[in-house]
């Protein structure tokens, strides 16, 4: 391992390379990590929840930390039971197989991720190599990468994406594409001089949207969801009032100075939409969510299920 890629804690040090590491409460004792610093940094190490205990009305995992237990279920494990086909294509994932760790595999590189109590080497671009594994959401969940097999067949790379869209059978029924760091709007400007940003941004969409929609499953009926992960404060809506559940008030936010994430805003596309609709009725990620397993006829997961939280409703579809 080359010595810019130390896996350490805030303060702490390198961690043991050999046998177990640490346990999370000796670096509280001692005063070297806050998970709750650690999860708002994103994760710079990526530590399990100290313990995982599911509670409440909505079966959240309370606690701090960066990897869910294998118990915890995600939309992938849902829709696996249903037996429908899934994929997160991720961009750059596998370019540098030392960074991310990825397998080989014969649709290219897959399961990209730092293991448990290591460092993410992913947490900043490098040139041939802007992959952010903290932008796959699947993968900090056990319930995905516990299995080889599973996490390598569902977590690729955009390699196979066009092959995938060349026919409606091989298209899986829901697909999660997250581009790099500079196409993804993060980073301006890039690392490799592109400007980064939402030019950069809409520069990708430009790219990979008529590719999509021109795709024989989007003829079908398919929906494409363009949306981001935060907004630039902590405003949330739905009833989203601690991040847990409103059973919990009291409760450490997750947002940095409340509740949500902050105001962003989503696109939708499909044949099913009629073009130039707006609506304006407040959604969060929870109705995302809500929604797609609405679609596929699945149990609402966590806080998908609070009363407050709506699918997207009519408005929607103009």
């Amino acid at each position: 391992m080359a010595a810019r890629h130390r896996d350490v804690l805030p303060g702490a040090g390198r961690l043991h390379r050999h046998g177990r590491p640490p346990g999370l409460r000796d670096y509280r004792r001692r005063g070297r990590v806050r998970l709750r610093g650690a999860t708002q940094a994103d994760c710079p190490v990526w530590m399990p929840f100290p313990r995982a205990v599911a509670a409440g009305p909505y079966r959240q995992v309370l606690g701090e930390g960066c990897v869910y237990p294998a118990a915890v279920p995600t939309l992938g494990n849902q829709l696996s039971a249903a037996g429908r086909s899934w994929a997160a294509y991720l961009q750059d994932m596998g370019n540098d197989p030392a960074r991310d760790h990825t397998v080989a595999t014969a649709r290219g590189p897959a399961c990209g991720h730092p293991a448990t109590w290591v460092g993410d080497h992913t947490q900043k671009a490098e040139k041939g190599d802007q992959y952010a594994a903290r932008h796959d959401g699947f993968t900090f969940f056990r319930s995905v990468t516990a299995n080889q097999a599973f996490c390598a067949a569902h977590i690729v790379s955009f390699r196979p994406l066009p092959a995938d869209l060349a026919q409606a059978r091989t298209t899986p029924a829901f697909s999660f594409l997250a581009p790099n760091l500079c196409n993804d709007g993060h980073d301006a400007p890039c690392v490799t001089g592109a400007p980064g940003g939402l030019a950069q941004a809409d520069a990708f969409l430009a790219q990979w949207a008529p590719k999509i929609m021109a795709a024989p499953a989007y003829r079908d009926g398919v929906l494409i969801v363009v949306t981001f992960d935060d907004g630039g404060d902590a405003a949330a809506c739905c009833g989203e009032t601690s991040g847990l559940s409103p059973a919990y008030p009291d409760v450490p936010e997750p947002g940095k100075t409340g509740p949500g994430g902050g105001r962003i805003g989503a696109v939708l596309l499909s044949p099913l939409i009629r073009p130039g609709t707006v609506s304006t009725v407040p959604y969060n990620h929870y109705s995302l969510l809500r929604t797609i397993e609405d679609i596929f006829g699945l149990p609402h997961l966590g806080d998908a299920a609070m009363p407050r939280v709506r699918s997207f409703g009519p408005g929607v579809s103009g």
